[in-house]
This record gives C-alpha cells, sequence and structure tokens, in this order.
C-alpha cells in the first residue's frame, strides 16, 4: 500500500488529551500574551467555576466570529482543552502542524461523523476537557442561528459538568462578510450551564433547546448600549452587499454594491451607512432596516416566501473545490479547484451536473439531509460534504447567502429537522 493520503491520516488517528505543558505555552505566549491584548478582550464570571477547575467538562460559546477560541479558552486557564474544529482547517498549511500537535478534533460540520464523536467521548472519558463551539459555524449576521443538530444528545451522553462563554463584540471585530480585523472591545462571561445532575434530569431535547436559549447574543443590539468603537480605517461596510443582497425598499436581489462605509441598491439608490459603532444610517430619504442583523432577517422572511413558490428553483453555473490528497493548501486558499458544472436547488435537494477532476460527475442531496452549508472564511463561498468528501462551490456571482438562505428555508419548508429558533417569527407561513 501506498502512503496514505491527508484524509485517511486524519481520519486514521486516535487521539487523547492535550499536553498541558503544549497548551499553557501556546495560551500564555499567543493567545493571552498576544491577542487578547490585540482584541482588547475582556473576562467576567457570572457563577463561580474554581470548583470545576483540573477536572473533566465541557465548555460550549456562542460562535460569534472566526476569532472564537481565542475569547473562550483563556477565561479557563489553567485549564487545558482540546478543541473542536472544522475539518476543512486541518488541510491549510499555517493551521494543520498546529492543530494535530494540539490534539484538535476535526469534524465535518453539518453532516453525522462518528469518528469525531468517538475522539470526543475518549477524550473526555482519558480525563480531559473539550471546547466545543455548537453552532457548527461562526456568526453570519452577527447572532446566532440554531445549534447544530445532535448538541444535545452528545452533552447528555458525555455526563459532565457543562460550562459556557458569551461573547459580545466577538462579531463586530470580525464579521463575516470581511476578513479584516476591526479592533474595538471584547466582552466575555464565563459560567456554568449544566451540572451533571441536571444533565441527567434533562431529555436531549431539553438541552438542546436550553443551548440555544442561553448562547443566543445579538451583537448589534449589545453594542447599542455598550457603545464600542471599531476601527475598520473606513471600511465597515465592504463586502456587505455579499451578505445583504435584498434591496428593502424596492425589493431587488442581487443588486447591492458596497464600499468604504456605504451600501447602495443599484437598482433605486437606496443607501445607507455605518459610522463606528455598527449603526446603520439611511441615506437621504433611504429605507432601511434599524440594523443589519434585523436587515437579515428580513431578507430572510423574503427568500421563506421565495422558496414556499410552488416550483421554486435556484440554478447557477459553479466551479467545485476539493482537498488535496497530499500538500497541503497554501495562503489563504481553503480547496483546490477541481471541477466545474451546474448547482441547482429545489424542493427535492441539491442537485450537481458537470465535471470532476476531468470526469464526468454528479450527485442529488435530499433536501431533508440538507440543513445548511458551511463557509470557510467569508461570504464569498460555500461547503457541504457530499458522500463524506468536503465540497466546496465558487458561485459565478455574489450569490453565497442567497444559496445558504434559500437552502435553509427550503430544508425547513419540506419539514426538515433543523427549523429556527421558536421565538422567531414565522414569516410566510
Amino acid at each position: 500500500m501506498g502512503k496514505p493520503t491527508l484524509q485517511q491520516e486524519l481520519e486514521g488517528r486516535s487521539l487523547r488529551p492535550v499536553s498541558p505543558l503544549l497548551y499553557r505555552l501556546l495560551a500564555k505566549v499567543v493567545v493571552q500574551g498576544m491577542l487578547v491584548k490585540k482584541y482588547n478582550a475582556h473576562f467576567s464570571y457570572a457563577d463561580d467555576i474554581r470548583p470545576y477547575l483540573g477536572k473533566s467538562y465541557v465548555v460550549v460559546s456562542n460562535h460569534a466570529s472566526r476569532m472564537d477560541y481565542v475569547f473562550t479558552a483563556p477565561a479557563f486557564l489553567p485549564d487545558s482543552f482540546n478543541f473542536v474544529v472544522g475539518y476543512n482547517e486541518f488541510f491549510r498549511s499555517h493551521l494543520a502542524m498546529i492543530l494535530r500537535l494540539a490534539q484538535v478534533v476535526p469534524k465535518k460540520n453539518f453532516v453525522h461523523q462518528p469518528y469525531s464523536i468517538r475522539q470526543i467521548i475518549k477524550i473526555i472519558r482519558s480525563g480531559g476537557r473539550i471546547i466545543l463551539l455548537p453552532e457548527g459555524m461562526s456568526s453570519i449576521s452577527g447572532a446566532n442561528q440554531p445549534c447544530a443538530l445532535g448538541s444535545g444528545h452528545l452533552l447528555k451522553h458525555l455526563g459532565v459538568p457543562v460550562l459556557y462563554t458569551k461573547i459580545s463584540g466577538g462579531y463586530l471585530t470580525a464579521p463575516k462578510y470581511n476578513l479584516e480585523d476591526r479592533i474595538g472591545r471584547v466582552d466575555v462571561v464565563a459560567g456554568v450551564l449544566f451540572t451533571p445532575g441536571q444533565l441527567e434530569a434533562m431529555t436531549a431535547d431539553e438541552i438542546q433547546a436550553a443551548l440555544d436559549e442561553k448562547l443566543y447574543h445579538d451583537d448589534y443590539e449589545w453594542n447599542k448600549t455598550a457603545r464600542v468603537k471599531f476601527d475598520a480605517k473606513g471600511r465597515l461596510a465592504e463586502n456587505m452587499h455579499q451578505l445583504l443582497f435584498h434591496c428593502p425598499r424596492c425589493g431587488a436581489d442581487l443588486q447591492m454594491e458596497s464600499s468604504g462605509d456605504t451600501i447602495r441598491c443599484k437598482a433605486c439608490g437606496n443607501s445607507a451607512h455605518l459610522n463606528e459603532y455598527y449603526d446603520l444610517i439611511p441615506d437621504g430619504d433611504s429605507v432601511v432596516p434599524e440594523t443589519p442583523r434585523a436587515w437579515f432577517d428580513l431578507q430572510r422572511e423574503h427568500v421563506r416566501g421565495l422558496v414556499r413558490r410552488p416550483g421554486y428553483a435556484l440554478t447557477e453555473r459553479v466551479q467545485i473545490g476539493c482537498l488535496p490528497e497530499r500538500e497541503y493548501l497554501k495562503a489563504q486558499d481553503t480547496s483546490e479547484i477541481c471541477g466545474e458544472g451546474e448547482l441547482r436547488l429545489d424542493a427535492a435537494g441539491l442537485h450537481f451536473t458537470g465535471v470532476k477532476r476531468g470526469g464526468a460527475y454528479s450527485f442529488d442531496i435530499p433536501i431533508k439531509q440538507l440543513p445548511t452549508y458551511g463557509m470557510c472564511t467569508d461570504v464569498s463561498r460555500f461547503y457541504t460534504f457530499v458522500g463524506g468528501e468536503f465540497t466546496e462551490f465558487y458561485p459565478s456571482g455574489d450569490t453565497a447567502e442567497l444559496w445558504m438562505m434559500a437552502t435553509e428555508e427550503m430544508h425547513r419548508a419540506q419539514g426538515g429537522l433543523w427549523q429556527d429558533f421558536p421565538w422567531k417569527a414565522r414569516g410566510g407561513e
């Protein structure tokens, strides 16, 4: 047999609790000494967590941004943790070595993956500790989506204390629509979410619902009171049109454009700008929602109505990206282009017809098996797993968020299990 591929090597590892010496060195020098200071992170405690330190437990957190491990782990020092991180991150050259050394658990987001669950259980049963972000992907809108299906079952099965952090300001520091950090302030509150006795007494569904309620947070609402200034060097709205593609005045889709601190509809001229507090301020007689998150939810109601129309379908020419077999991805790459073809979403599911690595290739994923997608970096592309294989889609236009919303709402409309928060309005029903 030849040398195993990167994927075979990754899924063949048996993980163990991270070395406390290595972990604390990284935490002190890199995380606490450099990154926490850079991002102006402050920690406080809603509960006394000292009785839990040194023992085996799980930490959960709202997934505000790509920096959340930096904003979570220092709250529990000197304890060391194994993190749970998206599977694809292990194939990026600047992360591959440290993720392996730190015994990080690779997770294929939004699909069933027995390997990652086995490793989490093994680490906990060996006396280790886990940090996981049950939403599965960093916030797109500035507020949470529901936690990934099965989170309640996992925590109940582990049976160890569950502590938490609530991160405020993380999204405004590193928003999904732009990869440039904006320095302001991040407030992190840590506390106790579940004791073993509470987990035993609750059903998995009750745990799942409590997770959603406890971790929910809206950064834009937080900053109405906190009034933290964020420095984006005049580019607060740069690329925001990739996220907010629906004009709230004329109703046009995919006609928004953004630059500097301004977002504008090319069809009707409706525009607004963001100030250093992320206040969304309409220009002239323009009409915009109160915050970008409110705009995002208005857009979701619009898409929810679209997917419920008989015969609705979304079709686009895309390139597809695959993970490399032997060499790590360079720079900020998240996959290597390996094919192209037509992607289609309808009430039956997601369909692709085209070529991959020089040969004909197609797939169909039933809509009930596809709750959402992942986004590796920003809102320019999205991914899922097809037959267990990472597959990234590069649309020909700024349509990634439309694909995301349409798929989520089609999944929900067709009776999929990953439904929206029960307290959210159900427009279009």
